[in-house]
């Protein structure tokens, strides 16, 4: 792997933890207090929830948590800062923030590379940072909808988001969806990022580089399309509203446009 794709996933999280900074930093009560896309969050417990994760990693080395992630520290930062102001708390996100910043700003391909624990599995530090880009991209769409404040939608965290729908497609279209050995289907995004993903079932569900004629083609824009992959917003009311629409066989293009969901 080349030293600039090992550096793609930190620089991308960079840019996703900018763009959430700024998002957040003219907050008032209302803002603050606002219900998110996830049910169990508003707006300020999608922010703690983000900082508890960069106060569990900042200042660990990388490839020091090999077997397990110790995701009890963020639990007890998010206790520390549940009773603060609205302002205390943005002072105590962003003292975790900035140095966490700094030190992945300072991460060379060496340690990047280096093997680890990851949310998804073994990995590197490299695939633990692309892991928390797609974090980081969607927590922010939870908060800008219910906010009225839509963009960053497209960009290097975007793509990332994209990416790890993307790779889970064959679980998508084989658990989720269904559809059966034969069948093809091809998922259109078009914009702000443009993408076509493939996945055939010959046995099992795989991607494909290309079909020619596939028995379904879903149709979305890629923010629609990953917010209802994460189980984000309702996919009846998207279909209501022509925001994902389908071709070819009718029936399995509705079912597949309403169980895209594979993660919450």
């Amino acid at each position: 792997m080349s030293d600039e794709v090992t550096r793609a996933s930190a620089d991308a999280l960079e840019m996703c933890m900018a763009s959430f900074d700024d998002l957040i930093g003219g907050l008032d009560a209302d803002g603050w207090s606002t219900q998110s896309l996830c049910p169990a969050w508003t707006v300020r417990g999608v922010a703690a929830h983000l900082g508890a994760i960069e106060a569990m990693l900042l200042g660990a080395e990388p490839g020091s948590m090999v077997d397990s992630l110790p995701f009890e520290r963020a639990g007890e930062w998010m206790a520390e800062v549940a009773d603060l102001s609205d302002g205390e708390f943005l002072e105590r996100y962003r003292a975790v923030l900035t140095p966490r910043r700094a030190e992945l700003a300072a991460m060379g391909p060496d340690e990047l590379g280096r093997s680890t624990a990851t949310p998804v599995g073994p990995g590197t530090y490299a695939r633990f940072m692309a892991v928390r880009a797609f974090d980081y991209w969607v927590h922010e769409q939870d908060v800008r909808r219910p906010l009225g404040r839509p963009g960053h939608e497209s960009g290097s965290g975007a793509e990332i988001a994209l990416d790890e729908v993307h790779r889970s497609l064959p679980y998508i279209v084989g658990k989720k969806i269904g559809l059966p050995d034969g069948m093809s289907i091809t998922f259109s995004v078009t914009g702000p990022i443009e993408r076509s993903m493939h996945v055939a079932v010959d046995g099992r569900a795989g991607l494909v580089d290309a079909l020619d004629a596939p028995d379904v083609t879903v149709s979305a824009d890629s923010t629609t399309f990953i917010l209802l992959a994460c189980g984000r917003i309702d996919p009846e009311a998207e279909v209501a509203a022509g925001t994902i629409s389908w071709s070819g066989d009718d029936e399995w293009g509705g079912h597949a446009a309403r169980n895209l969901r594979f993660t919450m």
